[in-house]
């Protein structure tokens, strides 16, 4: 192993082309790659930027030509030598540097390296587990790390864009106060104060509000929280958000704000221009066309309501489900009567999987319509689903029949179902939708009571409030959603300012005077001291990125993240530790013990 000396880098591996011929240059990375052609010897010389190839020539330099001889995958070189073009059939139109080479007059290795346990020059099938255990490894190959450089890009332009439009980045705590409302908290024991624990927080939900009440007026951070709930291929423990607040403002101007500052990201990020303002829909048109609340808008295969054209049909199964109050619904599977009965059975099944019990099809053919449950319908109700389905020759019926939020669910999921076989989510379109007019609470069966169906500082439409006490499911929110290719990348809402009207909404979710105080007095403290109307926005931007980079996990988008079991395989945490540090935190080291006597 050798030092640098007095070599220092000149170049990346990325910048070298034909400008730079006979130059001397200085070149500094890890072997990629390691080729022998008659004597001759080519390097892959890779760093973050990307590659250029390096020639050992016996005739230029014997003795550098027989140290590179030991040469291996991943060890650190340091290389001078003089730029050249390649032959013309060694040109390689693939590389930045493909058209020239660097042969190499002297050669510093500045370290070796054991063999990696996964080859890091190509695209190959590893474990997840494996790949965290050596992250550092996974970092050099460039799919991960192009994914941090265009994450880096995108905090860039959101910082730039922030500060240009009058916003002030500011710290909030990350030890906080337990107010467990919504998921689990990650606490932390105080060690000073006996017994009590901080929370890690889930958002800076109250400091945010807390900073407009103390006249901030733009507020943002770029900021971790934390949750601990059940991870799926789009969570994680830690997660990065984009926070923002607003004073003297509605919903269209957080909304113009949050536009633009998309339409930043995308620009720095992928060079697509986008052009605001997106499209709107309320939550009940959501539900009603696409089953759910943040629909992916890059194809159709919408719902279609089938209920009062269909009550009183022959088909007991649908006039049983309508008859108790539930909906009948379908979706027109465009070109898709070809499916044979095993897809059929695939797609039954995969619609058991969220509730329902079977379900009906209707292929349409040019002369009937076939299905075994087609001879329970008469003319005029097969004309009238042929009119709302839009229905020709060559489609497919799927049908869901049930309570109105089984069918919405069932549906909504075989709908993206439909549109992954049928290779309708391009990764490259990237349709944004605004979706507005939640309700503002909805009823937990387990708490019985109401719940906030966002949080409960969110602000109710202002013509509802009549209704806030005495039907309360009733109530839309000053909510918003921003919703990208089906997943929900930002939302916010207009925040409730006033005293009087916090202690209403609190009420109604069943938290009394004493519990309020306790969770949220310093809040309901300070809306006493003029707090200005306000409302702001917080943006995933780890599944922001995962949707930019088209990776299948968030995981590809975060330098270090979590397996699903929310462990750590590199550092091995979480892990146990010391009686000593349980004993200070004021915690019992023993309860193990204990449990087993």
């Amino acid at each position: 192993m050798e030092s640098m000396g007095a070599l220092r880098r000149t170049h990346d591996c990325n910048t070298l082309g034909l400008d730079n011929l006979d130059q001397e240059v200085v070149l500094m990375g890890w072997v990629l790659r390691r080729r022998d052609h008659g004597g001759v010897i080519f390097i892959d010389l890779r760093d973050r930027y990307g590659i250029t190839q390096v020639v050992f020539n016996p005739e230029i330099n014997p003795d550098v030509h027989a140290k590179a001889h030991q040469l291996r995958s991943e060890w650190v070189l340091a290389v001078k030598g003089k730029v050249e073009r390649r032959p013309g059939d060694m040109a390689n139109p693939k590389l930045q540097t493909g058209e020239i080479e660097v042969l190499v007059s002297e050669l510093r290795i500045l370290n070796t390296s054991n063999t990696p346990p996964f080859p890091l020059d190509e695209e190959s099938e590893v474990s997840d587990n494996i790949r965290l255990q050596y992250r550092y490894l996974d970092l050099r190959r460039p799919e991960i790390s192009n994914n941090l450089i265009m994450r880096h890009k995108a905090a860039q332009s959101v910082r730039n864009y922030l500060s240009d439009n009058g916003f002030l980045e500011v710290e909030t705590p990350m030890l906080t106060k337990s107010t467990p409302e919504g998921a689990r908290d990650y606490l932390v024991p105080s060690r000073v104060n006996a017994g009590k624990f901080y929370a890690l927080p889930q958002s800076p939900q109250l400091f945010k509000q807390l900073l407009m009440m103390g006249g901030m007026e733009r507020y943002f951070q770029i900021v971790k929280c934390f949750r601990d709930e059940d991870l799926r291929a789009d969570r994680q423990p830690e997660f990065t958000q984009i926070d923002l607040e607003l004073s003297f403002v509605g919903e269209e101007d957080i909304m113009v704000i949050a536009e633009g500052m998309v339409k930043e990201v995308f620009a720095a990020t992928r060079g697509i221009e986008l052009n605001p303002p997106f499209a709107r829909m309320t939550y009940q048109e959501a539900i009603s066309r696409f089953g759910n609340d943040k629909p992916d808008t890059r194809f159709g295969l919408e719902l279609v309501d089938l209920t009062e054209k269909l009550r009183g049909c022959g088909f007991k199964v649908f006039n049983t489900v309508i008859d108790k109050g539930g909906v009948v619904k379908a979706i027109n599977a465009k070109g898709c009567g070809t499916f044979s009965r095993k897809d059929l059975d695939d797609l039954t099944n995969y619609a058991g999987n969220f509730g329902a019990k079977g379900m009906a099809w209707i292929k349409v053919k040019e002369d009937e319509w076939q299905s075994p449950i087609t001879k329970f319908f008469n003319e005029d109700e097969i004309a009238a689903m042929r009119d709302a389905l839009d229905a020709e020759p060559g489609d497919l019926i799927l049908f869901g029949a049930d309570s109105f939020a089984v069918v919405h669910q069932v549906l909504s999921e075989l709908r993206l179902e439909l549109g992954r076989r049928l290779g309708l989510m391009d990764s490259n379109v990237f349709n944004f939708l605004w979706v507005t007019d939640f309700p503002l609470v909805e009823y937990d069966s387990e708490r019985k009571r109401h719940v906030a169906l966002h949080h409960p500082f969110t602000a109710p439409f202002e013509e509802d409030l009549d209704l806030l006490e005495s039907e309360p499911l009733k109530v839309r929110s000053r909510a918003y959603d921003l919703v990208l290719n089906g997943s929900e990348v930002g939302g916010g809402s207009i925040r409730i300012h006033s005293s009087e009207m916090q202690a209403r909404m609190l009420k109604v979710l069943g938290i009394g005077e004493e519990e309020a105080k306790e969770k949220f007095g310093f809040l309901l403290d300070a809306l006493e001291y003029g707090a200005p109307p306000h409302g702001g926005i917080a943006f995933g931007l780890d599944r922001l990125m995962m949707i930019l980079t088209g990776s299948s996990s968030i995981r590809d988008v975060i330098a270090f993240p979590k397996t699903q079991k929310a462990t750590c395989p590199l550092t091995d945490a979480p892990s146990a530790v010391e009686r000593k540090q349980l004993t200070e935190l004021h915690l019992r080291p023993d309860w193990k013990e204990e449990k087993k006597e």
